[in-house]
Protein backbone atom coordinates (compact mmCIF):
# COMPACT_ATOMS: atom_id res chain seq x y z
CA UNK A 1 0.00 0.00 0.00
CA UNK A 2 1.59 3.18 -0.87
CA UNK A 3 2.15 6.29 1.19
CA UNK A 4 0.47 9.49 -0.06
CA UNK A 5 2.05 13.00 0.52
CA UNK A 6 -0.25 15.33 2.44
CA UNK A 7 -3.47 16.21 0.62
CA UNK A 8 -5.27 19.63 0.94
CA UNK A 9 -8.64 17.59 0.25
CA UNK A 10 -8.89 15.61 3.74
CA UNK A 11 -7.66 18.18 6.06
CA UNK A 12 -10.69 20.56 5.55
CA UNK A 13 -12.67 20.06 8.27
CA UNK A 14 -10.11 18.55 10.70
CA UNK A 15 -10.91 19.42 14.26
CA UNK A 16 -8.90 17.02 16.47
CA UNK A 17 -5.52 15.65 16.18
CA UNK A 18 -4.98 12.49 17.85
CA UNK A 19 -0.84 12.33 18.21
CA UNK A 20 1.41 9.76 19.41
CA UNK A 21 4.47 11.53 21.35
CA UNK A 22 7.66 9.95 21.05
CA UNK A 23 9.11 10.03 17.32
CA UNK A 24 5.63 11.80 16.69
CA UNK A 25 6.19 15.04 18.56
CA UNK A 26 9.66 15.23 19.77
CA UNK A 27 12.69 15.48 18.02
CA UNK A 28 15.73 13.57 18.75
CA UNK A 29 14.05 12.46 22.03
CA UNK A 30 13.30 15.99 23.07
CA UNK A 31 10.66 18.69 22.76
CA UNK A 32 11.74 21.55 20.16
CA UNK A 33 11.28 25.16 21.55
CA UNK A 34 8.27 25.38 18.69
CA UNK A 35 6.28 22.56 20.23
CA UNK A 36 4.47 24.51 22.49
CA UNK A 37 3.57 27.49 20.34
CA UNK A 38 2.53 24.77 17.27
CA UNK A 39 0.07 23.19 19.62
CA UNK A 40 -1.25 26.26 21.17
CA UNK A 41 -1.79 27.84 17.42
CA UNK A 42 -3.56 24.55 16.53
CA UNK A 43 -5.66 25.30 19.85
CA UNK A 44 -6.21 28.94 18.78
CA UNK A 45 -7.37 27.54 15.38
CA UNK A 46 -10.16 25.38 16.53
CA UNK A 47 -8.24 22.03 16.83
CA UNK A 48 -8.29 20.11 19.52
CA UNK A 49 -5.11 17.60 20.47
CA UNK A 50 -5.33 14.31 22.63
CA UNK A 51 -1.97 12.86 22.91
CA UNK A 52 -2.18 8.45 22.46
CA UNK A 53 1.07 7.17 23.81
CA UNK A 54 2.42 4.16 25.10
CA UNK A 55 4.26 6.09 28.20
CA UNK A 56 2.93 5.43 31.66
CA UNK A 57 0.41 6.60 33.03
CA UNK A 58 2.38 8.54 35.53
CA UNK A 59 4.78 10.29 33.13
CA UNK A 60 1.77 11.41 31.14
CA UNK A 61 -0.61 12.70 34.19
CA UNK A 62 2.48 15.50 34.01
CA UNK A 63 1.74 16.30 30.63
CA UNK A 64 -1.50 16.70 30.58
CA UNK A 65 -1.22 19.12 33.53
CA UNK A 66 1.23 21.71 31.77
CA UNK A 67 0.86 21.46 27.61
CA UNK A 68 -2.53 23.09 25.88
CA UNK A 69 -4.18 19.48 25.52
CA UNK A 70 -7.63 18.09 25.90
CA UNK A 71 -6.04 14.62 27.54
CA UNK A 72 -4.11 12.33 26.83
CA UNK A 73 -4.85 8.39 26.51
CA UNK A 74 -1.19 6.11 27.99
CA UNK A 75 -0.39 3.00 27.79
CA UNK A 76 -1.19 2.10 24.52
CA UNK A 77 -5.01 2.44 24.95
CA UNK A 78 -4.78 1.53 29.03
CA UNK A 79 -5.79 4.95 30.56
CA UNK A 80 -6.95 8.40 30.02
CA UNK A 81 -6.23 11.54 31.27
CA UNK A 82 -7.70 14.83 31.64
CA UNK A 83 -6.07 18.45 33.01
CA UNK A 84 -8.62 18.38 35.82
CA UNK A 85 -7.41 15.48 37.46
CA UNK A 86 -10.08 12.90 36.39
CA UNK A 87 -8.67 9.48 34.98
CA UNK A 88 -10.70 6.73 33.04
CA UNK A 89 -9.68 3.31 32.87
CA UNK A 90 -9.88 1.94 29.25
CA UNK A 91 -8.70 -1.27 29.61
CA UNK A 92 -11.00 -4.38 31.69
CA UNK A 93 -8.65 -4.98 34.91
CA UNK A 94 -10.37 -5.87 37.44
CA UNK A 95 -7.18 -6.55 40.30
CA UNK A 96 -4.87 -4.09 39.41
CA UNK A 97 -2.23 -5.33 42.34
CA UNK A 98 -2.75 -8.97 40.62
CA UNK A 99 -2.51 -7.60 37.56
CA UNK A 100 0.53 -5.98 38.01
CA UNK A 101 2.29 -8.89 39.43
CA UNK A 102 1.06 -11.26 36.32
CA UNK A 103 2.75 -8.94 34.20
CA UNK A 104 6.11 -8.62 35.66
CA UNK A 105 5.76 -12.52 35.95
CA UNK A 106 5.22 -12.82 32.30
CA UNK A 107 7.98 -10.46 31.97
CA UNK A 108 10.52 -12.82 33.66
CA UNK A 109 9.35 -15.55 31.76
CA UNK A 110 9.96 -14.07 28.37
CA UNK A 111 13.19 -13.14 30.20
CA UNK A 112 14.75 -16.55 30.85
CA UNK A 113 14.47 -16.62 26.86
CA UNK A 114 15.97 -13.30 26.12
CA UNK A 115 18.59 -12.64 29.34
CA UNK A 116 19.45 -8.74 28.25
CA UNK A 117 15.91 -7.16 28.12
CA UNK A 118 16.12 -4.30 30.73
CA UNK A 119 12.77 -3.68 32.46
CA UNK A 120 11.70 0.33 31.24
CA UNK A 121 12.44 2.64 34.37
CA UNK A 122 8.84 3.73 34.31
CA UNK A 123 7.48 0.67 35.13
CA UNK A 124 6.96 1.95 38.93
CA UNK A 125 4.32 4.05 37.32
CA UNK A 126 2.54 2.12 35.46
CA UNK A 127 -1.04 0.73 35.74
CA UNK A 128 -1.95 -1.70 32.84
CA UNK A 129 1.07 -2.96 30.54
CA UNK A 130 4.63 -3.74 31.30
CA UNK A 131 7.38 -2.32 29.45
CA UNK A 132 10.96 -3.50 28.73
CA UNK A 133 13.58 -1.39 26.60
CA UNK A 134 13.52 -2.01 22.58
CA UNK A 135 17.34 -1.54 22.93
CA UNK A 136 18.98 -4.14 19.75
CA UNK A 137 15.87 -6.19 19.33
CA UNK A 138 16.46 -8.03 16.11
CA UNK A 139 13.16 -7.88 13.90
CA UNK A 140 13.46 -11.92 14.50
CA UNK A 141 13.54 -11.32 18.53
CA UNK A 142 10.48 -9.10 18.77
CA UNK A 143 8.59 -11.40 16.79
CA UNK A 144 9.66 -14.06 19.07
CA UNK A 145 8.50 -12.10 22.36
CA UNK A 146 5.50 -11.27 20.67
CA UNK A 147 4.41 -14.99 20.17
CA UNK A 148 5.69 -15.71 23.70
CA UNK A 149 3.43 -13.07 24.74
CA UNK A 150 0.10 -14.94 22.96
CA UNK A 151 0.66 -18.14 23.90
CA UNK A 152 0.97 -16.36 27.95
CA UNK A 153 -1.89 -14.77 27.13
CA UNK A 154 -1.00 -11.30 26.70
CA UNK A 155 -0.92 -8.66 23.74
CA UNK A 156 2.51 -7.48 22.66
CA UNK A 157 3.39 -4.08 20.39
CA UNK A 158 6.46 -2.19 20.51
CA UNK A 159 7.50 1.45 19.33
CA UNK A 160 10.74 2.99 18.75
CA UNK A 161 11.59 3.19 22.37
CA UNK A 162 9.75 0.98 24.39
CA UNK A 163 8.46 -3.03 24.25
CA UNK A 164 4.67 -3.55 26.05
CA UNK A 165 3.25 -6.62 27.09
CA UNK A 166 -0.41 -5.96 27.92
CA UNK A 167 -3.92 -7.11 27.39
CA UNK A 168 -5.37 -8.58 24.89
CA UNK A 169 -7.19 -6.04 23.22
CA UNK A 170 -5.77 -3.20 24.63
CA UNK A 171 -4.25 -0.69 21.57
CA UNK A 172 -4.42 2.74 20.77
CA UNK A 173 -7.53 2.69 18.45
CA UNK A 174 -9.53 1.09 20.88
CA UNK A 175 -9.13 3.35 23.46
CA UNK A 176 -9.08 6.31 21.41
CA UNK A 177 -12.63 5.10 20.43
CA UNK A 178 -13.83 4.94 23.95
CA UNK A 179 -12.15 8.73 24.53
CA UNK A 180 -14.34 9.97 21.36
CA UNK A 181 -17.47 8.32 22.13
CA UNK A 182 -17.31 9.45 25.64
CA UNK A 183 -16.04 13.14 25.83
CA UNK A 184 -16.33 14.33 21.37
CA UNK A 185 -19.42 12.60 20.37
CA UNK A 186 -19.92 15.84 18.33
CA UNK A 187 -17.32 14.87 16.24
CA UNK A 188 -17.53 12.35 12.99
CA UNK A 189 -14.38 10.25 11.55
CA UNK A 190 -13.69 12.89 8.85
CA UNK A 191 -12.58 15.58 11.58
CA UNK A 192 -10.59 13.34 13.29
CA UNK A 193 -6.94 13.55 12.41
CA UNK A 194 -4.38 10.24 13.75
CA UNK A 195 -0.42 10.85 13.35
CA UNK A 196 1.70 8.72 14.45
CA UNK A 197 5.44 6.91 13.53
CA UNK A 198 5.80 3.06 14.87
CA UNK A 199 4.50 -0.14 15.02
CA UNK A 200 2.12 0.57 18.40
CA UNK A 201 0.70 3.36 15.99
CA UNK A 202 -0.87 1.03 14.05
CA UNK A 203 -4.18 0.46 15.30
CA UNK A 204 -4.55 3.96 14.55
CA UNK A 205 -3.85 3.71 10.75
CA UNK A 206 -6.46 1.41 10.34
CA UNK A 207 -8.69 3.32 7.61
CA UNK A 208 -12.08 1.22 9.16
CA UNK A 209 -11.49 3.30 11.83
CA UNK A 210 -9.98 6.58 10.87
CA UNK A 211 -10.16 7.10 7.13
CA UNK A 212 -7.39 10.09 7.60
CA UNK A 213 -4.04 9.12 8.96
CA UNK A 214 -0.95 10.72 8.73
CA UNK A 215 2.60 9.54 9.44
CA UNK A 216 5.80 11.22 10.12
CA UNK A 217 8.46 10.11 7.72
CA UNK A 218 9.86 7.63 10.07
CA UNK A 219 7.46 5.49 10.08
CA UNK A 220 8.67 4.82 6.59
CA UNK A 221 11.54 2.58 8.87
CA UNK A 222 8.69 0.29 9.58
CA UNK A 223 6.39 0.15 6.66
CA UNK A 224 7.20 -3.63 5.92
CA UNK A 225 6.47 -4.71 9.81
CA UNK A 226 2.91 -3.24 9.16
CA UNK A 227 -0.67 -4.58 8.61
CA UNK A 228 -2.41 -1.11 8.58
CA UNK A 229 -0.03 2.14 7.33
CA UNK A 230 -1.24 6.03 7.56
CA UNK A 231 -2.79 7.10 4.54
CA UNK A 232 -0.27 10.03 4.33
CA UNK A 233 3.38 10.65 5.06
CA UNK A 234 5.23 13.92 5.83
CA UNK A 235 8.27 14.83 3.80
CA UNK A 236 10.13 15.54 7.23
CA UNK A 237 10.40 12.98 10.42
CA UNK A 238 9.39 13.43 13.87
CA UNK A 239 8.54 16.44 15.22
CA UNK A 240 9.34 18.41 11.88
CA UNK A 241 7.14 16.26 10.39
CA UNK A 242 4.30 17.48 12.58
CA UNK A 243 4.80 20.81 11.99
CA UNK A 244 4.76 20.46 8.22
CA UNK A 245 1.04 19.04 8.98
CA UNK A 246 0.31 21.84 11.51
CA UNK A 247 1.08 24.23 9.21
CA UNK A 248 -0.96 22.78 6.22
CA UNK A 249 -3.96 22.95 8.62
CA UNK A 250 -3.73 26.10 10.29
CA UNK A 251 -3.43 26.97 6.58
CA UNK A 252 -6.60 25.87 5.75
CA UNK A 253 -8.38 27.54 8.57
CA UNK A 254 -6.65 30.90 7.38
CA UNK A 255 -8.17 30.10 4.09
CA UNK A 256 -11.42 29.16 5.63
CA UNK A 257 -12.03 32.21 7.81
CA UNK A 258 -10.94 34.38 4.67
CA UNK A 259 -14.31 33.05 2.83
Amino acid sequence: MPLFPLNNTDLSDIRLIASDVDGTLTQNGKFSCDFISTLIDLQSAGIKILLVTGRSAGWVSALVNYLPVEGAIAENGGIFLQPNGTQDLLSSVPNLSRHRILLENTFHQIKKLFPNLHPSADNQFRITDWTFDVDDLSNDDIQAISTQCDLMGWSFTYSNVQCHIKPIHQDKSTGLLSVLNNHFPELNSQQVLTVGDSPNDEAMFDADLFPISVGVANVRHYQDKMLHLPKYVTQASEFAGFQELAQLLLKNSVLDDSM
